[in-house]
């Protein structure tokens, strides 16, 4: 029963920590629109093996990493520039089909590679799965001694999978159905919402480490 509820718990935390609009999210809706369903989970299973050494680690080590406030400040600074430098990035490719054509054949040559690279810078993913998993151990939601942790971290990658191609396939959906979204998502709206996500993030720093 432990087992199950550990799953049950993993699925239900990536599940809507996948939700909200990331970068990863943005890649695979770009390579699902462009070469499919079959491309997309090559390219979300490369995302998911860089969680599980995250999540796994951050298991092991939540104490230290938690006791070690200059690492992440350090990490949670490098979060907030790179959303602003994520900003950038797709205003300019939106704007520059050359450009997006080029990093998008960069990216195609192996989609599994390209996920696990995209998932590696991810930053913000190392505080958000400290925070959670050491919330979930002191509250007893989860029992992670012997091999009950492999339960959870199934469960972790299992909703995260599923999290980001429930995102992907509704932002391809949409993007199709309304006219504006389809004109006016890579090139305002994404920067938009990149810049949204830094100031929200500066803020959460600001109030954390002041």
């Amino acid at each position: 029963m432990q087992n199950l509820k550990n799953i049950a718990v993993g699925f239900l935390v990536s599940f809507i920590g996948s939700i909200p609009l990331g970068y990863l999210n943005i890649v695979g809706y770009e390579i699902y629109n462009k070469s499919g369903i079959i491309s997309t989970s090559l390219y979300l299973l490369g995302v998911i093996c860089v969680e599980f050494l995250v999540i796994f680690g951050t298991l092991f080590f939540a104490d230290k990493l938690n006791k070690n406030e200059k690492l992440l400040k350090t990490i949670e600074l490098f979060s907030i520039l790179f959303m602003f430098v994520l900003a950038y990035v797709f205003y300019t490719n939106g704007n520059d089909e050359q450009t997006n054509k080029t990093i998008f054949s960069t990216v195609s040559q192996n989609f599994f590679f390209s996920g696990i690279l995209f998932s590696s810078l991810n930053f913000i993913q190392i505080p958000f799965w400290l925070s959670w998993n050491l919330y979930l151990v002191n509250r007893d939601y989860i029992e992670i001694s012997k091999n009950r942790k492999y339960f959870y971290v199934f469960g972790t990658l299992v909703g995260t999978f599923l999290g980001m191609l429930i995102l992907i396939l509704s932002l391809y959906y949409f993007a199709n159905q309304v006219d504006f979204l389809s004109r006016y998502l890579m090139k305002i709206i994404i920067p938009l919402v990149f810049i949204l996500l830094g100031i929200l993030q500066t803020v959460k720093f600001y109030k954390k480490f002041k």
